[in-house]
C-alpha cells in the first residue's frame, strides 16, 4: 500500500513535490484533474528524482516517465488525455509494478474497494 498527498487545485499542483529533499518509499503525490487532458510537468525546484506514473480517467497506467532529472526545465508530457498523475520516487514505479495498463485503485477513479 501506498501512502499519497493529494494535489487536487491549482496551488497544489503547481508546487507538487518542490523543496523536497526526499521521499519516503511508501509515499507519493497524486495530482488530480477535473477533466482528463495531455499535462506536462517539469521538474524546477524539485530536489529528488521521481517517477511520474500518468493514469487514465479510470485508473489505468498510460504511462510510465522514471528517474526524472531533479530541477530540469524539460518538460515531461504525457502521450494521450489523462485524469491524474502518481509521482513517486525514482524506482517507484518498478518496485509496484506499475507499467502501462495497470490498474491503480483509488477513490479518484471510482474502484477502491
Amino acid at each position: 500500500m501506498l501512502s499519497v498527498e493529494i494535489a487536487d487545485t491549482p496551488a497544489l499542483r503547481e508546487r507538487g513535490l518542490m523543496f523536497r529533499h526526499r521521499l519516503p518509499d511508501d509515499r507519493g503525490m497524486l495530482f488530480l484533474y477535473e477533466t482528463a487532458h495531455p499535462v506536462a510537468m517539469w521538474m524546477k525546484n524539485t530536489y529528488i528524482p521521481l517517477d511520474m506514473v500518468f493514469l487514465r480517467a479510470d485508473g489505468t497506467v498510460a504511462e510510465v516517465k522514471t528517474g526524472t532529472v531533479p530541477q530540469s526545465l524539460d518538460v515531461i508530457q504525457s502521450a494521450e488525455p489523462v485524469k491524474a498523475v502518481l509521482e513517486l520516487g525514482s524506482g517507484g514505479a518498478q518496485k509496484l509494478g506499475l507499467e502501462p495498463g495497470t490498474l491503480v485503485r483509488h477513490p479518484f477513479f471510482g474502484n477502491a474497494d
